[in-house]
């Protein structure tokens, strides 16, 4: 008596078209990151996009307060509004220099303050320790509170007669410093900004310690190397890649940063603290020239842009001289 035995299916000869089923998953397959990613794109083109590209159209009119309710019928300024700003030699040229060179010294301070105590104390929190997580916490405190009330805390504290600070300090009476006017001003905004960042330099280093091997740092340490030639030798050049993202990002916050001036000063920043931020704000929504202000607008974005894309191509550079 004759078994019969089920034969598997035969395969499709060659040049055959799949099922349409077949076909229609697979397409579906492929689409559907596609359609998750639509509402970000969307969001992004209604935040982001459309207004830089409505902020574009108007550096090119004469918009004052006069055309604020159809600023289409502004006259056509051309080029005219970039050359008012960029003319060093008429006060509206001068005080954005002026804005653009405390905005840069603001910068550099707070990015590098920033990103050597976030260094320092990402290496200090590797040892295991009793209480380690407890303090990774605690330093992670300015980082998560709303910026507003951080910055608003502070601008109490930095009052001449009533603040936390002088009170510390024992600094009172007629001669006690006064830190949110003249030139104090420009050190608190700083020492203000560094408070604010230098927790995301900590937990970006920290992130990036993880990754790097421990037998790395024993092998060196049985060559004999100390603390610093370890640091030197081995964690820097691992935590470059680490590094490179997280002084991008520090710069951009940083040169960027409107909020916290805002908060602390108010409308009327201090000229040693007038970042360009504000110095736009006050351009376009105290004195009402907005094509002005949408004209330095767009020259920030050009500067920010070419700065990027400058680093950006340094560091490929060096990545592949290293490679």
């Amino acid at each position: 008596m004759t078994t019969l035995v089920d034969q598997p299916p035969a395969a499709p000869a060659a040049g055959a078209r799949p099922p349409r089923r077949r076909v229609r998953a697979r397409r579906r397959r492929i689409a559907l990151p596609y359609l998750l990613l639509l509402p970000a794109l969307a969001l992004e083109l209604l935040v982001h996009i459309v207004p830089m590209l409505v902020g574009i159209a108007m550096s090119f009119r004469k918009l004052t307060q006069f055309y604020i309710r159809n600023w289409s019928a502004a006259p056509n300024a051309g080029l005219g509004n970039y050359r008012v700003v960029l003319d060093l030699d008429s006060a509206v040229g001068r005080e954005l220099l002026h804005s653009f060179g405390v905005t840069v010294a603001f910068t550099v301070v707070s990015v590098g303050a920033a990103w050597l105590l976030g260094t320092a104390a990402a290496v200090l929190m590797q040892p295991v320790f009793r209480g380690r997580g407890l303090l990774r916490a605690f330093f992670l405190v300015p980082y998560a509170l709303p910026m507003y009330a951080a910055v608003i805390t502070w601008a109490f504290m930095l009052q001449r007669d009533t603040g936390l600070v002088n009170g510390l300090l024992g600094l009172d009476g007629p001669d006690a410093p006064f830190w949110l006017i003249g030139g104090n001003s420009f050190w608190s905004l700083v020492v203000v900004s560094v408070w604010r960042t230098w927790p995301f330099a900590f937990l970006i280093v920290m992130a990036g310690l993880q990754n790097i091997p421990q037998d790395l740092y024993e092998a060196a340490a049985l060559d004999g190397a100390g603390w610093w030639r370890r640091f030197r030798s081995v964690t820097q050049p691992l935590l470059r890649p680490v590094n490179q993202v997280l002084l991008l990002v520090l710069f951009l916050w940083t040169f960027n940063d409107f909020n916290t001036p805002y908060v602390l000063f108010g409308e009327s920043a201090p000229r040693e603290a007038s970042l360009i931020s504000v110095h736009i704000y006050q351009s376009s929504f105290v004195t009402w020239n907005f094509g002005l202000g949408s004209a330095m607008s767009v020259l920030l974005l050009l500067f920010l842009l070419l700065v990027t894309a400058g680093y950006l191509a340094v560091a490929s550079r060096r990545r592949r001289v290293d490679a």
